[in-house]
């Protein structure tokens, strides 16, 4: 299967990411920008963006990019910083870029962002499977 065709695949099967809005905007061998609105029914007690939204957000950028070399790959740590409080109707953007691929162990940083404005730091580590995705 080609590696740019991964993720789409990946989200056709992902009722939580489907449910979230995610939607792939750009996408290539070691790459995958997804966006997304915060809805009302995302908000927490503060009336902001409740912080696992954020985090779903770059986990799905990171998880599909750690997959677009063809191999199942899965993360095996994950972390977040929440720089900004997210409002409803807020548009987001998450980007993952994974260059090289040398070991089993791929380390990545992806920056979520409302416009030009970074309002999270994901931080995630990915084992890569030796299964291959297939159509």
């Amino acid at each position: 299967m080609k590696g740019e065709q991964i993720p789409h695949k990946m989200l056709s099967q992902d009722a939580y990411s489907t449910w979230l809005g995610i939607e792939i905007l750009e996408c290539e061998i070691g790459r995958c920008k997804v966006g997304m609105t915060i809805r009302k029914e995302m908000l927490n007690s503060m009336n902001k963006a409740h912080g696992g939204i954020s985090y779903s957000l770059a986990d799905t950028a990171f998880g599909f990019a750690a997959n677009t070399h063809g191999k199942y790959a899965v993360s095996i740590e994950t972390s977040i910083n929440h720089i900004e409080a997210l409002n409803e109707g807020d548009y987001i953007v998450a980007e993952s870029v994974i260059e090289t691929v040398k070991n089993k162990l791929g380390f990545n940083i992806i920056e979520v962002k409302r416009g030009d404005e970074m309002v999270a730091l994901f931080k995630g580590v990915v084992y890569r499977t030796n299964k291959d995705w297939e159509e």
